[in-house]
């Protein structure tokens, strides 16, 4: 049985209303920003539950974006944790900023008992990474940036449709930024992000700071960047919005079978934490395994496909080498980083397809 790890053709096959949604652009001419955007824009705050969402070009430039219209720059700090997608860091570095990073707990989001250790009178901001789709425990957070007047920006990246009590992911922050990256579990057809908030000044700041800081077509009040998002990857996520609660609903599902099924593979294979208030997206389906180079070419020959997120912390890659950090330096986050894998979760899988995968996996540890 053939289980890819993706199957991104699929999220677009015979669908007829985006192709309508395309040609009424290709017709009138809007390519860039106008009224796609702008029904993107307000569909998918509606979605989150706040007030304002602002549409860019991409995940990375969502963050880059909410720093900035933070007013965090050169000499300021910005916590986040050595185990996300580098563009987390990468975002605080284009920023000006320094990082500083936080180990993890085993939900591979960032401990917030080890938050305040690492505040200093330069810090500026908390970046919590809802990785795998997980939220990371924002109560906590919250308190913690209240009481130093610390700004949070959600890194929501893989998290959409994620929830806390019912509250959705993206509303937590002073600013959260979304990627529409095909990978993600709402998507469209290329590169996209976009910011969410309920603040009006930050949103007005936004909508500046993503178009060259023009406040018309002729001025700028400050010289910014170009982050627009196309008209067309807007219709397409627009689209995507009515149907992502189906999507996330079946991916939970999927996540439970694994959840049942490599339950007594314990402890050669630790399956994802589950927190009883939140609703999961599950953008990864992460599990720790040993011998894990021998497992991914044994689930290969069985036509399954896997991926590793990621193998390597931001925190011990030259890029970061500046900043002095060390092996050994969050331990929890190398430890996981040596037994991670995802297995395939997408909402195009058959459960059978799922329940195949748990069988190779407890053919392989018997």
């Amino acid at each position: 049985m053939k289980v890819p790890y993706l199957d991104l053709p699929a999220q677009f096959k015979d669908n007829r209303n985006i192709w309508a949604a395309i040609r009424k652009i290709l017709n009138n001419g809007q390519f860039v920003l106008g009224p796609a955007v702008e029904r993107f824009e307000r569909e998918f705050a509606g979605f989150c539950r706040v007030k304002h969402a602002v549409a860019v070009a991409n995940g990375t430039d969502a963050i880059f974006l909410a720093l900035k219209t933070l007013g965090v720059g050169e000499g300021d700090e910005v916590v986040t944790v050595p185990n996300t997608f580098l563009s987390t860091v990468g975002a605080i570095v284009q920023a000006g900023a320094v990082p500083r990073l936080v180990d993890v707990g085993d939900d591979y989001n960032i401990d917030p008992g080890q938050i305040e250790d690492a505040v200093t009178a330069k810090t500026r901001a908390i970046i919590p990474v809802h990785l795998t789709g997980n939220p990371a425990r924002m109560e906590e957070i919250n308190k913690i940036a209240r009481k130093h007047k610390l700004s949070v920006v959600e890194d929501a990246a893989q998290a959409v449709d994620a929830a806390i009590d019912g509250k959705k992911v993206g509303s937590f922050g002073d600013l959260a930024a979304f990627s529409l990256h095909p990978l993600k579990n709402l998507n469209t057809c290329g590169d996209g992000g976009v910011i969410t908030t309920d603040s009006r000044e930050l949103a007005r700041k936004l909508f500046l700071w993503r178009n060259h800081g023009l406040k018309n077509r002729d001025e700028a009040a400050f010289f910014a960047i170009n982050s627009r998002l196309d008209s067309i990857k807007a219709a397409v996520a627009a689209l995507q919005i009515p149907g992502i609660s189906e999507v996330t609903g079946k991916r939970n599902r999927l996540a439970r079978i694994y959840d049942e099924g490599l339950a007594g593979l314990a402890p050669k294979v630790v399956i994802p934490p589950r927190r009883d208030n939140v609703r999961q997206a599950f953008h990864t389906y992460v599990v720790q395994v040993e011998e894990r180079t021998r497992l991914i070419q044994y689930l290969e020959e069985k036509g399954i496909g896997t991926k590793v997120h990621y193998p390597i912390p931001v925190h011990l890659m030259a890029a970061a080498r500046k900043y002095g950090y060390r092996r050994g330096d969050f331990p929890v986050a190398e430890a996981q980083a040596g037994k991670i894998l995802s297995l395939p979760v997408h909402q195009h899988l058959a459960e059978e397809q799922v329940g195949y995968v748990v069988s190779c996996l407890k053919d392989f540890f018997s």
